[in-house]
Formats: C-alpha cells, structure tokens, sequence
C-alpha cells in the first residue's frame, strides 16, 4: 500500500514563504515520478511542480523562480518550497507520485484525485496566502 502524507501548510502574508513536505511509504523515489498539483476553491487542478530522481524537474510557468523541488531519498519524503507567495498561490495543495511520470491536467476534473494520471494521491494541505 502507498501512503502520500503531505504537511507544511498553513496561512502566510504575501511575499512570506513555506516549506511543503511529503513522506512517502510503499514505494521508491528511484521507480517514481513525485510532484505536486493545485486546486484552489472554483478553479482547475494544476500541476505544479515534479521531480524525477535523475534530478529532472518540472515547474508551471506560474510558480517558475519563486518554487522550488527537492527530494531526500533517505527519507523518502520530497519538499516543496515556496517563496514571494502571492494569494493567487491559495490553494489545496497535493503530494502525487506516478510509477511513469507525472503530467499536465488534461481535462476538467471535480477534484485533483480524479485525474487518471496519477498513480496515487496524497490527503493534500491547505496553503492560504493574505494580502
């Protein structure tokens, strides 16, 4: 069974940071694709960042020089860190892995978790930026 257990999320000014973390169990960076996705109340889920442990990363153009992808293979766990946030940033954000590779949201789906490209979903954390 894999388990996707998000946690760094919280309420922040604008231009404040925070530092998303999931731990993973019941697979291996080294076999999986780790991202994170988006949804904010009203909109689409967004793909938002990815890494690949040959170190092949993936940001939206809307995050690109204000987040940033790591992994700790160790720990199993992949991070999320977010810097200059802007309150279009507010969102449910999720821990994703796929045993192929993480893409793009095609399509319109209630919820991230309903999106057939990805193998498994975490709970997701609640960022909230203010103005």
């Amino acid at each position: 069974q894999v388990d996707l257990v998000e946690s760094g999320g919280g309420l922040v000014q604008a231009g404040g940071s925070l530092t998303l973390s999931c731990t993973a169990s019941g697979l291996t960076f080294d076999d999986s694709d780790m991202g994170w996705y988006r949804q904010a109340p009203g909109n689409e889920c967004e793909m938002v960042s990815s890494i690949k442990s040959i170190g092949r990363t993936y940001y939206a153009d809307s995050v690109k020089g204000r987040f940033t992808i790591s992994q700790d293979n160790a720990k199993n766990t992949v991070y999320l860190r977010m810097v200059s946030l802007k309150p279009e940033d507010t969102a449910v954000y999720y821990c994703a892995a796929d045993r192929s590779v993480l893409t793009e949201v095609v399509g319109t789906y209630p919820l991230c978790r309903d999106y057939y490209g990805v193998d498994y979903w975490g709970k997701g954390t609640l960022v909230t930026i203010s103005s």
